[in-house]
């Protein structure tokens, strides 16, 4: 297993005709203005190790950060710089991630787009692959043909809790069942990524391929939720977040969450949380005061 190391520093770019599809490509990002390119029919695992990037899909864009990690193989995505940050990312054909998963570890299922804590096992296997690049480092780094099968390893054992969504899926083979999780999954992401955005079903519909009927059907089949009930779902914990975390007027608040009058939202946050908004925040500022005393 060949993995070629890119080390990207402030303003470089990496573009498709850079990356041989015969092998997995490390790439090492420090700096500002930093843009990568991944081409449809790979799959990539990024990792912020401090500060954000910004990825573009067609769906849309959003930020990770916190040293959360996505691993994304629904088409092309891009990858910005947002500022001084570091991260690292491991790409690949989509063909040489699944050929690598069925040989290695024949009870692994494929990996699937996720999004979340990488944990401190993957996270080590990530650092150790990036050290083999660097011929100079005294850390041991280990073989790739040995990391790479236990970063999958680890990565699916993240993954349990959508892989068991699997089962739910309609489809008589496993491969029928992935492509409808696929699918669901690619409306999810998208709710995700547009939360200002009024639902709309037929354009979901169409992402996924399915009628708006046939979608809301089968995403509470696997989630358990329709999509406009997960998007509601969204906008509560963002409601909440920006009540109790920011100092934000109420009346901001409730324009960015597309509510139609300040009293409509604060009804709406009350019958949700069973507080008012300022019962919400004078409780906040009664515990900062109390942790700074």
């Amino acid at each position: 297993m060949d993995i070629e190391h890119h080390s990207l520093r402030f303003g470089d770019s990496l573009s498709p005709l850079r990356l041989s599809a015969d092998r997995f490509h490390m790439l090492h990002g420090r700096g500002r203005g930093i843009q990568v390119d991944i081409p449809a029919g790979w799959v990539s695992l990024w990792w912020p190790l401090h500060g954000q990037i910004e990825l573009r899909a067609s769906g849309g864009e959003w930020r990770l950060a916190g040293r959360r990690m996505q691993l994304w193989r629904d088409g092309a995505v891009r990858c910005n710089g947002l500022g001084p940050q570091a991260w690292l990312a491991l790409a690949g054909p989509a063909a040489l991630w699944d050929a690598g998963v069925l040989a290695h570890a024949k009870t692994v299922p494929l990996l699937l787009p996720w999004r979340g804590n990488g944990g401190r096992e993957t996270a080590g296997l990530l650092i150790r692959l990036a050290r083999t690049g660097y011929a100079g480092s005294t850390r041991p780094a280990g073989q790739p043909a040995t990391l790479l099968p236990a970063l999958w390893s680890a990565l699916a054992d993240r993954q349990q809790d959508l892989q068991a969504k699997l089962q739910r899926c309609n489809g008589r083979t496993m491969a029928r069942r992935q492509q409808t999780l696929l699918r669901l999954l690619r409306v999810r992401h998208l709710i995700e990524c547009n939360p200002d955005t009024r639902l709309d079903l037929e354009c979901l519909g169409r992402a996924a391929n399915y009628s708006p009927c046939h979608l809301i059907r089968l995403y509470r089949s696997v989630f358990g939720e329709t999509p406009s009930e997960y998007a509601a779902r969204l906008r509560e914990q963002r409601a909440w977040s920006m009540v109790s975390t920011t100092a934000l007027p109420i009346c901001e608040i409730t324009e960015m969450l597309g509510f139609e009058s300040q009293s409509a939202f604060c009804r709406a946050f009350k019958s949700t949380f069973g507080r008012t908004t300022s019962e919400v925040r004078r409780t906040q500022s009664c515990a900062q005061s109390a942790r700074a005393a």
